[in-house]
């Protein structure tokens, strides 16, 4: 922010771009939608300020941060050179964060493991697995929109050690993220393998693709007498891939989120679905564990905990900047992009991560890669 700032005070110019119309008119609904919400709060319920201040200087920093990137002249080349240095720096932090874990590398204070869940430099193993889950998309787009032969070898051997630590944190939320993240990139390449095939001449491999997709719904009916005669089997082995196995740790975790979404629901509705401003605002939950002990407490998913603060102009909003963000990336076939916003939106499910930096990173890179054409610029002379 200061870099940037700094580079207009001196003369620097921004530019009007599409991506920054979008953010700008997303905070802007954020900011009405929050404000009217804290009024509602402050006339019905107690506002406990320290969430408050927490939240609304968030969302100043993430607002500044985003719109100052889009502003930027050539935004999208250099957002494109500032997500090589995210992906170096974090896959470096990794290796040191692993290191520590296994006892090789001098740990200093710092504790990596929240019980057999590995956490690293974070507060919680969740965090760790946001990064993750984000890290790898963003790597495997620059890796597959490069034309440098070492830069692709860079992007793709990443994934191999961010999906490692991703594991480590034993994230039922990372797992479930990662196996849909893989899926829709395929049929993203797929799809576009499809329609950017030879010119008049259909290849043998293109033709038996495409019979296997046509033939894949009976083949699917066909086999499905033998899938359900080893569903336990499947139930079992998709149970080993998550915490605890699916015991205890597992269903009580369902069963806290459960509770939480239910209250949140209730708080929005009494506030007439205007939220009731910046900051968390359940009770703590009578299923919560020792680390759950902070009051007030957060709904830890994305959608609810913004109608808990904002009510339906903030989710709105947030619906749609994430919408604009999708369509932009369809529409200039960044495939890698949609996984990486496919990965925000299911992590975002279970878990609030709208104030985290990296999030809003992601999203104004797809929207900034989706609309790189600047509609006008602004000199600044004021230096």
């Amino acid at each position: 922010m200061m870099l940037s700032i700094g580079r207009v005070l001196a003369g620097g110019r921004l530019e009007t771009t599409p991506a920054l119309i979008r953010l700008a008119s997303f905070w802007t609904m954020m900011a009405f939608g929050l404000g009217v919400g804290a009024i509602v709060g402050y006339l019905t319920t107690i506002l406990y300020m320290t969430g408050v201040i927490h939240d609304t200087m968030a969302y100043v920093l993430l607002a500044s941060i985003t719109c100052l990137a889009a502003a930027e002249p050539e935004a999208d080349r250099h957002l494109r050179r500032t997500g090589w240095w995210v992906v170096g720096v974090a896959n470096m932090a990794l290796a040191i964060q692993v290191g520590q874990g296994w006892g090789w590398i001098p740990r200093a204070g710092v504790d990596p493991w929240f019980w057999d869940r590995f956490r690293g430099w974070s507060q919680n193993p969740n965090q760790l697995a946001l990064y993750c889950a984000i890290f790898g998309p963003l790597a495997l787009h620059l890796a597959t929109t490069t034309t440098n032969r070492w830069g692709r070898l860079l992007g793709i051997a990443s994934l191999f050690l961010t999906f490692y630590v991703g594991r480590l944190t034993k994230s039922d939320t990372y797992l479930y993220t990662s196996i849909l993240a893989c899926l829709t990139f395929l049929g993203l390449r797929i799809r576009t393998w499809l329609r950017t095939g030879g010119n008049n001449k259909v290849s043998f491999s293109r033709q038996a693709v495409l019979l296997l997709l046509v033939g894949m719904l009976p083949l699917a009916m066909a086999m499905s007498p033998y899938v359900l005669t080893e569903a336990s089997v499947i139930g079992n082995f998709a149970k080993s891939l998550t915490k605890d196995k699916g015991g205890e740790a597992t269903t009580g975790a369902a069963a806290l989120r459960v509770h939480l979404w239910d209250e949140a629901l209730e708080k929005g509705a009494e506030s007439g679905s205007m939220g009731l401003g910046p900051g968390p605002h359940l009770e703590r939950p009578a299923v919560a564990e020792r680390q759950f002990l902070e009051r007030p407490f957060e709904a830890h998913n994305t959608i609810l905990d913004l109608f808990t603060q904002g009510g339906f102009i903030a989710v709105l909003a947030l619906v749609w900047i994430v919408g604009a963000a999708i369509i932009s990336a369809w529409r200039e076939k960044h495939d890698a992009l949609l996984v990486l916003l496919v990965s925000i939106v299911i992590f975002g499910m279970p878990h609030l991560i709208i104030r985290h930096p990296i999030v809003w990173f992601s999203l104004t890179i797809c929207l900034v890669a989706g609309t790189p054409r600047a509609v006008s610029a602004v000199s600044n002379n004021l230096g």
